[in-house]
């Protein structure tokens, strides 16, 4: 068990000196909604290698080890760990142990802990108990509806614990850190102090511009921002990296690779075109608009794609209506683009990485009928629409909407830098 947690020892975990020795690094953002008040069950999903386990690190490090005796400070990765019996006894041999050493309160990670059968019984169990009443526990997870579905079954037992949203960095994160500017940003919320915002970064806009480029080709991951920054170019392996991570999940969930790839080709090839179920088993083998519904879910469930709804002006939500399917992140677009061989364009990419920020701060839907919108967020109860004009494109635009902004090659770079994904309307 030491061997999870060197810091007991007095030495350094070998992810945060790598984390430390490395040329291009930064102190993930999420870091900040860690909260220490005992008792609290926490939550932090989050895409396959997007950082959370060295997130992780860094937090025990940074923080905890100047606070906490190193043995009140517990790490287990849980990814070999088969049910929740074995879980319960790794639980429990910490436990004897820190009463041996005389501690009474414990930071608690349980790290990629979704695919343990059951797991959520072993927490369950010892919450009821009492054993976890002077302790803050953090579970995380890449699947996260199979994660915060489980929410279910700790009715009252959470304490002060939160949900934790560890999403690839943002691009307005990107331009402070890689871009070393000191940028303005508002709240999504609040468009007239938006506006101010890039008004205020407007300063900066050809530097700004040019760090879009790079993020569209890193987008949020952590391991093709840092080739690129090292080398300028990112490699077969970073690639190789991420696609294994993902075929891995879907042999564990039980689904088809041939399926998945299947499905993933259709996604491309339609160029965020509304597609229905029914559409996508007819032209694939897939055949059952159930099974590629039960497939689409397993995408979203992993963060690898956004499903759009349509919303109607008397904000109806059409479930039974066409959907668009956006990949969540540049990278990701250009990792199925290798994995399918499917060409993608730069307007898709673009415009999905507008559409899956705005999904991070507020319920964000589509609109189509004789007229068109790309993203429709919800702020303040008002429809707010948002136009991808990346490349020339007809536009007949709705007249229910209180606002539509239009976000083009030159603005649209500097609206993604001014607004702080981070704050959730």
């Amino acid at each position: 068990m030491e061997e999870f947690n060197p810091w007991w020892l007095g030495e350094k975990d070998y992810m945060y000196e790598e984390w430390l020795n490395s040329p291009v690094r930064w102190i993930p953002p999420v870091i900040k909604e860690f909260m220490l008040n005992p008792f609290s069950l926490n939550f932090i999903t989050g895409p396959r290698q997007i950082g959370k386990t060295t997130a992780i690190k860094i937090f025990i490090y940074e923080n905890l080890l100047a606070k906490y005796n190193p043995k009140a400070i517990f790490y287990y990765p849980c990814d070999e760990v088969v049910d929740y019996v074995e879980l319960g006894e790794i639980i429990d041999t910490y436990m004897s142990a820190r009463r041996e050493w005389g501690i009474r309160h414990s930071v608690i990670f349980l790290d990629e802990i979704t695919f343990v059968d059951e797991w959520w019984r072993a927490i369950k169990s010892r919450i009821d108990r009492g054993i976890f009443k002077n302790d803050v526990v953090f579970i995380t997870g890449s699947a996260s509806i199979e994660l915060l579905k489980s929410k279910e079954y700790f009715p009252g037992r959470r304490g002060f614990g939160t949900d934790i949203y560890f999403y690839p960095l943002s691009f307005s994160n990107f331009v402070r850190i890689f871009g070393k500017l000191d940028t303005t940003r508002a709240e999504l919320k609040d468009l007239d102090k938006v506006n101010k915002a890039i008004k205020a970064n407007s300063l900066f806009s050809g530097k700004i511009s040019e760090l879009f480029e790079i993020y569209m080709k890193t987008g949020g991951f952590p391991i093709p921002i840092r080739e690129y920054f090292q080398t300028g170019k990112i490699s077969y392996r970073a690639f190789k990296t991420y696609l294994d991570w993902l075929r891995n999940d879907w042999s564990k969930i039980g689904k088809s690779e041939s399926y998945m790839k299947e499905l993933i080709s259709y996604i491309l090839q339609a160029r965020l075109s509304p597609v229905s179920w029914l559409r996508i088993a007819k032209e694939t083998s897939i055949n059952s608009p159930n099974t590629v519904r039960s497939y689409i879910e397993v995408l979203e469930n992993l963060f690898v794609i956004k499903v759009l709804n349509i919303i109607t002006p008397d904000f109806k939500v059409m479930y039974r209506k066409n959907k668009k399917i956006h990949i969540t992140d540049p990278f990701l677009y250009h990792t199925l683009s290798q994995y399918t061989r499917m060409r993608v364009y730069e307007e898709q990419i673009v415009e999905s990485c507008v559409i899956s920020h705005l999904s991070r701060v507020t319920n964000t839907y589509y609109w189509r009928n004789k007229t068109e919108i790309d993203a429709i967020a919800i702020i303040n109860n008002d429809q707010i629409g948002f136009e991808v004009k990346w490349t020339v494109k007809t536009h007949f635009l709705p007249r229910h909407f209180k606002e539509v902004r239009i976000l083009d090659k030159k603005n649209l770079p500097l609206f993604l830098a001014s607004v702080d994904w981070d704050k959730k309307i």
